[in-house]
């Protein structure tokens, strides 16, 4: 089980209410995409799972974590079980492409042959052999949202969330970065994509989710084109 929600709320302090009895199921192994305008709730969701915030009312399990119970000493080893790209890249600058991707293994203490043996082989999963030693300043955004997808992967997570990863690249880069993602899906990592490009959506199908007001309102299979 990736991630379970039951009849789950969330009310912040100012009374607002951003997710609503919200039931969700995504197994493990499968591929989904999050839609909705800004302020659905979307947002809301994606900190639920990495526990930044907690639910009001209801279950969260999250990778065999109940995120209602946990304690606070088990939130940083749920975290080490996810992967999280973002739509800013949020890469070091002072760091190159192998350092940014190794500064993720570093920080739980891998050897250092694994970690030579690790960065080679993300950087070659998402076609960047030739930009090993550049720093991010001299990559393009496609080149920088590659990066912070090996970054996402270092560890080997069970589930990989995608927070708006197509938001900040060029339009026609935005097929290549999912189409990576397609294939980390492929290789059994749990992928959650939030995105408000129905485009995209249209272009690849499968599982669909919609929120609206913070209410799940569309969750249906869509063949791509």
């Amino acid at each position: 089980m990736s991630v379970e929600l039951k009849n789950v709320s969330v009310t912040y302090p100012n009374g607002y209410e951003a997710l609503h009895k919200v039931n969700l199921f995504v197994p493990d192994g499968e591929f989904a995409f999050i839609v909705g305008a800004s302020g659905a709730g979307k947002s809301t969701l994606i900190k639920l799972l990495l526990r930044e915030i907690s639910a009001t009312t209801g279950a969260v399990n999250v990778n065999d974590f109940d995120l209602v119970k946990i304690r606070k000493s088990k939130v940083p080893k749920l975290r080490r079980s996810i992967g999280t790209v973002f739509q800013d890249f949020r890469l070091i600058p002072t760091m190159d492409v192998f350092d940014n991707i190794a500064f993720v293994l570093r920080c739980i203490d891998k050897p250092r042959s694994y970690i030579n043996s690790r960065v080679p082989y993300l950087v070659n999963l998402v076609n960047l052999n030739h930009r090993m030693h550049s720093m991010p300043n001299e990559l393009s955004g496609g080149e920088q949202q590659r990066v912070a997808l090996a970054r996402a992967l270092a560890n080997d997570p069970k589930l990989l969330i995608a927070d708006e990863p197509t938001g900040n690249i060029d339009p026609e880069l935005s097929y290549e970065i999912i189409d990576l993602l397609k294939g980390v899906n492929d290789c059994g990592t749990t992928v959650i994509m939030v995105t408000h490009e129905h485009d995209l959506v249209q272009h690849f199908g499968g599982r669909v989710i919609s929120i609206s007001e913070g209410q799940i309102v569309f969750d249906e299979q869509m063949s791509g084109r």
